[in-house]
């Protein structure tokens, strides 16, 4: 099968769909790969050392989108719908829950769409090729959120481990998921004084074994949500709903009520949310004020380490490229999990979480 791996087009986006030895291993298989020319430079990956794993080089997007299998880490852009070809297989993440133009594109214009958000492994509720971006994702929630708390960067001066005699900065964290529990152990580290509110007990019990009394585990209901985000200097947001779009747990007044100079990072984002106030940000201009509080809604986080993401993603995924390469559509029949990430099909939106979301693009 011969594959294609564009540049990325998002904003500041560095991460690439295949490394070097991701390409090796598909050339060893007998299949072609046709990489984009410097699609892999901001991951530290030349275009000799994709040559040398045995991938040709083009030099226009055209060359590159002009194949069966195009292996991407973004979902497509506005300026890349035109590349989109009917009977072609798209593997990437799409989040198309917070994104209806896509989706509509998707369906009308005949590509096979498979995200790698939604591919799930039977019976154990885990999304395999979500994890790894969720742990780097996690761990720069708060990165990222120490840094937006210093003064000059709109931050109120805050220094979330504090020192002896200046009590710690205090991080709430919505959800105890993957990313939840990865930035509760950077904000741990940090010395911070950390709370996190999830829905599920049992995961309350589970995270209780990994941070015993260092981390305030509370069930989370609205009455909680009102009680502890006004005093967070940090909050996270941290919650998914696989395949949908997350909900508002912090509406705008709640947000009113956060000490001028808070920041809010939201990991939710390229699933809507779940702050009312916050929308996508860029890694060119990553934060906003509103409300008196800084908000960072930057979608694509793993971004800015690329070469960490970028390997880190192909640890996961390339198993699945293999085989759709080497058994194509068969594949989503005889991997159970690869099948759960099939959103769209032959013109129609197939995946159900979706569909719940356009329920008129369904039918």
């Amino acid at each position: 099968m011969e594959i294609g791996v564009p540049k990325e087009t998002k904003d500041q986006e560095f991460r690439v769909g295949l490394s070097p030895f991701s390409v090796r291993v598909l050339r060893e298989n007998g299949h072609g790969v046709f990489v984009e020319t410097q699609a892999g430079t901001g991951a530290g990956f030349t275009d000799d050392d994709y040559r040398s794993a045995g991938a040709e080089i083009a030099s226009t997007p055209n060359a590159i989108w002009n194949r069966e299998l195009i292996i991407k880490v973004k979902e497509p852009l506005t300026a890349e719908y035109k590349f989109l070809q009917s009977g072609q297989l798209l593997f990437t993440y799409l989040h198309l829950a917070a994104d209806r133009k896509l989706t509509e594109h998707l369906i009308n214009c005949g590509i096979t769409a498979i995200a790698y958000e939604t591919v799930e492994q039977p019976g154990a509720n885990k999304l395999p090729l979500l994890t790894p971006m969720s742990i780097i994702a996690g761990r720069l929630a708060v990165q990222f959120g120490a840094r937006f708390l210093e003064r000059q960067q709109g931050g109120r001066g805050v220094l979330l481990g504090g020192i002896p005699g200046v009590k710690p900065g205090k991080v709430v964290i919505l959800g105890g998921g993957v990313v939840g529990t990865e930035a509760a152990k950077i904000a741990v580290g940090m010395g911070a004084t950390v709370q996190i509110l999830d829905v599920n007990v049992e995961r309350l019990s589970y995270l209780e074994t990994i941070f015993g009394s260092r981390v305030e585990l509370l069930y989370s209901n609205s009455a909680q949500v009102d009680a502890v985000v006004p005093d967070a200097d940090l909050l996270i947001g941290a919650v998914l709903v696989p395949g949908r779009k997350a909900p508002i747990l912090v509406n705008r007044n709640l947000v009113k009520k956060m000490c001028p100079g808070s920041v809010i990072v939201d990991v939710a984002v390229d699933q809507g949310g779940c702050i009312e106030t916050l929308h996508p940000t860029s890694h060119t201009n990553p934060v906003y004020v509103e409300e008196g509080v800084v908000h960072y809604g930057v979608p694509n986080m793993p971004g800015a380490v690329p070469w960490t993401s970028t390997q880190a993603l192909n640890n996961s995924t390339l198993p699945y490229v293999l085989q759709l390469a080497n058994l194509g559509m068969e594949a989503l029949a005889k991997n159970e999990a690869l099948g759960k990430g099939l959103n769209v099909k032959n013109h129609h939106l197939v995946h159900p979480a979706v569909q719940e979301v356009f329920p008129d693009l369904a039918s």
